[in-house]
């Protein structure tokens, strides 16, 4: 049985609440968005629901297709005229049996015409009909959003069907694909998703460059080839994303503290993308040694624009750009500790250089070790212990230092220097910050005898 709130809706002959709502409240979730389709003009009906709720009208969409939107602190209502002279055909046009129920706001009936009761009970995404991918190519994308979202299945023959018409997704707007995708990325079972949207030829329909993947051997450092190394890597972060304590158990606070849902995401997309330029800049030397120089930076060209197609922010790009292309830095880093050529005052200029941005790349960091082999033999073993490392001391204390009050600000260098504000101050403080956080330095005075000898140095 379904309640609704009698303050906002009220009994009207020729009303109905359909779709994702109606899902929704029999799966027990409480929607925030409400689709209302009504017999005639929508516009009085809005204008009731307005009052009731104290909202604002908004219209929306084109001549013919308009949507009248009531927007509150805690809801939205889309109120569209009926698509048909009878609500099982407005159902009919619509795209998962799940989506297509009704409930009439004159008897309290729910309407179902197309067994969406039934395929909610069995956990299926189940098509409307074999037409309704055609129709709008987005919905290949929303079928695995949808189940990702429930954890349901997608049924076999809808299935089949997306794999027939998964080329259709590129004629798709960049902007609809993110949004989907992102949705997707956000649940916390993705990776079993992107495997089946994979598998339906669909997953690289939306990214080709992964296609180039399969199959692209790598050297002896790895045991699975490119796509199957970024599948297992992308799998294992999600792992660690879901439960950081499994993995970082000194840390895990901290590190869901850190994470939002939006760098959840990004990471997620980052990580499927982070290698898609290694068969750009596979060589193999004289020794039959396979390489891929410069990979990351290529990968991290191609990715920048995918994004770009797919309308991301310029702060999303940033994060992705920084991701991808800054990804084997962590092992230079690890490389100099073997070497015994890493100091204090490297580690300190890489938090410095990566910032906020520092954990992010860690964690990616670890997932792509992870994903090598079956299990880290014992060069991967010290990578990740070394990695784990370098997250503690990011937080415990690279992280309470550089809330520290500041030596010396620009003030000081206009006293006590006689400057002029300038680019240079960014420079100075700077450089007397990293001396700070590197223990070379502890006091203003010493803050002051360092820039002093900078200036005299120029």
């Amino acid at each position: 049985m379904i309640h609704f709130n009698s303050n906002i809706f009220f009994q009207t002959k020729g009303a109905y609440i359909i779709g994702g709502s109606i899902r929704d409240l029999l799966l027990d979730r409480i929607p925030t968005d409400y689709d209302i389709a009504v017999m005639g003009n929508p516009k009085k009906f809005a204008e009731k629901i307005a009052k009731n709720i104290s909202g604002r009208l908004v219209k929306m969409g084109k001549p013919g297709q308009m949507i009248i939107r009531v927007v509150s602190n805690d809801n939205i209502f889309d109120i569209t005229s009926l698509n048909g002279s009878f609500i099982e055909d407005d159902l009919k046009k619509r795209d998962f049996t799940i989506n297509a129920m009704a409930y009439d706001l004159s008897s309290g009936e729910i309407i179902d015409c197309l067994g969406g009761l039934r395929d909610l009970a069995d956990k299926k995404v189940r098509m409307v009909s074999a037409d309704v991918f055609k129709k709008d190519p987005i919905r290949l994308i929303r079928a695995y959003r949808i189940a990702a979202c429930l954890n349901f299945q997608i049924e076999s023959q809808t299935a089949s069907v997306i794999s027939t018409y998964a080329k259709l997704i590129q004629n798709s707007a960049g902007e609809r694909i993110r949004g989907e995708i992102f949705k997707l990325l956000g649940t916390s079972k993705s990776y079993h998703y992107l495997s089946q949207m994979d598998d339906a030829g669909l997953l690289t329909a939306i990214f080709p460059d992964l296609d180039r993947l399969k199959e692209c051997l790598q050297n002896s450092h790895h045991i699975y080839d490119v796509f199957e190394h970024t599948m297992k890597a992308y799998q294992h972060l999600e792992t660690i994303l879901n439960d950081p304590a499994k993995i970082l158990p000194n840390t895990s606070i901290q590190i869901r503290q850190y994470l939002d849902e939006e760098k959840t995401v990004l990471l997620k997309y980052a990580i499927l993308l982070h290698d898609i330029g290694k068969p750009w800049t596979k060589t193999t030397d004289n020794r039959g040694k396979i390489h891929f120089y410069g990979h990351s930076r290529k990968s991290a060209d191609l990715a920048q624009k995918i994004s770009q197609k797919l309308k991301f922010s310029n702060r999303e790009k940033r994060f992705i750009d920084f991701i991808i292309r800054k990804h084997l830095n962590p092992l230079f880093l690890f490389t100099a500790m073997q070497n015994k050529t890493l100091t204090h005052k490297g580690v300190t200029r890489f938090f410095i250089k990566c910032g906020d941005n520092t954990p992010a790349l860690l964690l990616h960091t670890i997932a792509d070790i992870m994903a090598k082999r079956d299990k880290p033999n014992q060069t991967n073993k010290a990578f990740i212990w070394f990695v784990k490392e370098m997250i503690r001391n990011f937080f415990y204390d690279f992280k309470c230092k550089i809330k520290e009050p500041p030596l010396i600000t620009g003030r000081d260098l206009i006293h006590e220097f006689g400057l002029i504000p300038s680019p240079l101050f960014k420079t100075i403080l700077n450089l007397v910050q990293e001396e700070k956080l590197t223990n070379t330095i502890k006091s203003r005075s010493e803050a002051l005898a360092l820039v002093r000898d900078y200036l005299y140095s120029k």
